[in-house]
Order: C-alpha cells, then sequence, then structure tokens
C-alpha cells in the first residue's frame, strides 16, 4: 500500500472545507433540532437521513464510514491504516469471545470492521480456526479462550479478556508501525498515558502490572511511584518527562475525589493536539493523519453536542465538554 501522498493531500485540501472547524461551538446554541438541521444541510452524515434529533447517531455513523473509506483508499502504508483501523479488529474479537463464553449477545457489541472483515473474526473464534486473524490476534484470542478450560474457567471474566486484548492490540500495533518513526512516537505517548490511567485506576500495584501495556517509555520505578502515599514524591518522579502536567492533574484530580475524565480526554485527542501544534510544519504522511484524527475528532463532538443538548444542558457546559479543533 503506496499512495501518490502529493495526490492524496489535493484530495484533502479540496475536502477540509466542509469540516465544522469551530462551528461546532456556535451549533452550542441552537436546539437540537436546529443543528441536526444544519448539519444535515452542511452535507455531514452525507447519505443518513434522521427522521429525528434521537437518530442522530445515523449521521455520526455514516460520516465515520465516510472516514473508515478515506482512510482505506488514501493511507500512504498499511502502517497508518493500522494504527487507524487496527483496534476495530481487537475489539470485535473480544466481543466475539465474550459473547461465545460468557454467553452474551453479540448484537450491539460489534465495531465497523478494521483491517479484517466483523464476521470473519466472528467465525474465526466460534471454530477454533484463527489463520485469517494474524498472528497477534490469533494468539490474543487463543488466550483468552484458555481461560475457559476446565482449570481457569471459576476466575474468567469479561475484566480478564479485555486485559488480554488490550495488551494484545500494543504489542500488534508496535510491531505494524516499527518502521514509522512518526506513528512509533504517538504509540509510545499513548501507551505511557495508558499506563499512567490504569495505575491510578488500578486497586493495587500488582493488577496494575498484570494491565500494563507494551511501547512505552515510562520506566517500572515511575509507574510505581504512582502508588505511593505521597502524592507529591509521586508527581516528583515524572519531572523531566513528557507527563509532568498529565500525572500532576490525574493525581490532582484522584485527590479530590473526581473521576479521571479529564485525563481520559486528553489522552484521547492526543493524536489530534500534536498535529494542530505543527498544522503548519505537516509534511509527508502527516496531512493525511490530521485530517483523519480532526475528522475522528468531530464526530466526537458531534456526539457530545446531542448529548447535552438532549439532557438540557446549558450552552457555556457543553461548550466545556467539546474539544477545539483548528
Amino acid at each position: 500500500m503506496s499512495k501518490d501522498l502529493l495526490y492524496t493531500n489535493g484530495v484533502i485540501a479540496a475536502r477540509e472545507k466542509y469540516l465544522l472547524n469551530d462551528k461546532i461551538f456556535k451549533l452550542c446554541d441552537l436546539s437540537a433540532e436546529d443543528v441536526l438541521r444544519a448539519l444535515s444541510e452542511s452535507g455531514f452524515g452525507k447519505g443518513a437521513e434522521a427522521a429525528s434529533v434521537y437518530e442522530y447517531e445515523k449521521l455520526v455513523s455514516a460520516d465515520e464510514a465516510a472516514i473508515d473509506a478515506f482512510i482505506r483508499e488514501y493511507a500512504p502504508s498499511r502502517a497508518e491504516a493500522s494504527y487507524l483501523l487496527s483496534a476495530r479488529d481487537f475489539h470485535n474479537a473480544k466481543a466475539a469471545v465474550k459473547a461465545r463464553y460468557l454467553n452474551i449477545g453479540l448484537e450491539n457489541m460489534l465495531a465497523p470492521a478494521g483491517l479484517i472483515p466483523a464476521e470473519v473474526i466472528v467465525n474465526c473464534v466460534n471454530s477454533g480456526e484463527y489463520a485469517p486473524l494474524g498472528n497477534v490476534l490469533a494468539e490474543a484470542v487463543k488466550q483468552a479462550a484458555a481461560l475457559f478450560s476446565e482449570e481457569t474457567q471459576a476466575d474468567a471474566s469479561g475484566a480478564e479478556i479485555g486485559i488480554i486484548f488490550e495488551k494484545a492490540l500494543y504489542t500488534y500495533l508496535h510491531e505494524a508501525c516499527a518502521k514509522s518513526g512518526l506513528l512509533k512516537k504517538l504509540l509510545t505517548t499513548k501507551a505511557d498515558m495508558t499506563n499512567i490511567l490504569t495505575a491510578l485506576r488500578s486497586v493495587d500495584e500488582d493488577y496494575a502490572v498484570k494491565c500494563f501495556v507494551a511501547g512505552g517509555k515510562l520506566t517500572e520505578k515511575q509507574l510505581s511511584s504512582l502508588f505511593d502515599e505521597d502524592k507529591e514524591k509521586a508527581v516528583k518522579a515524572f519531572r523531566g518527562t513528557p507527563y509532568y502536567d498529565f500525572v500532576k492533574k490525574c493525581i490532582a484530580d484522584k485527590s479530590a475525589g473526581l473521576p479521571l475524565t479529564s485525563a481520559e480526554r486528553i489522552c484521547e485527542s492526543y493524536e489530534t493536539e500534536y498535529f494542530t501544534a505543527k498544522k503548519y510544519e505537516l509534511q509527508k504522511n502527516q496531512p493525511f493523519l490530521y485530517y483523519v484524527f480532526r475528522r475522528r475528532a468531530e464526530n466526537s463532538n458531534v456526539r457530545i453536542l446531542f448529548v447535552c443538548l438532549l439532557a438540557g444542558m446549558k450552552d457555556s457546559e457543553i461548550k466545556r465538554r467539546l474539544r477545539a479543533i483548528q
């Protein structure tokens, strides 16, 4: 998979004018009905029809499908496609394993296809023929299925399954992006932030270590410091790293009894913020990645907007929850 980047960047330039960007904030002042009308008229979710504001997800899903199609057609290489789409495969395999072994209905559990059709993944899990999944995903399915052997079935749970697939995803991405310095950098930061959040959510250090994903650069000593009762000491352990402010925010929120929602949002927004800071210096595959991350962030904002409007929240409260996209 190798594409003409000049042509791709031209396609992006033509499509960027349809992005909502900061217009999303103006929509906060409208009713849900007016927002639905405005989005439909702007071409958002093209091809989808929402009969009422309660069907806004149809527009979002249609726009997400359009982004997926763009990725499949214009991804500069297999590495970018893997970084952007493969998480769906691991999610769908996890869902299929849960459905089979925990007697949970598969309906509404599957995500849109990643690099492998969802039905192929489900068939592999149910048949035990794992070859189409590739080495890393196949091994994760085997490990998850092994939880339900006669020896371990009593300890098997959805959480255990989730840990297996989360760790496997980062292992896969580390291999798939090995030749891309940029994607490795993004992945390293995401892995480190994920491990920080995992540590702060975990009941004890042993459980956190069990959940940590590969690919980050933080040392075991630094992550262990998050369990120190002296929270100032814990923060100091990250001085000189890119995560000092992130950890400081996490610990402040946790100490105040607040959920780690803000920190989770920072982690989820990392790629978009990374490219936004360099938007006038983007080269090679960077315009492609920046465009995709903006489109995805835009979909998240549209979801947040409708949920908040339908809950009767004030425009000022809604705007605080949205992410600025430039």
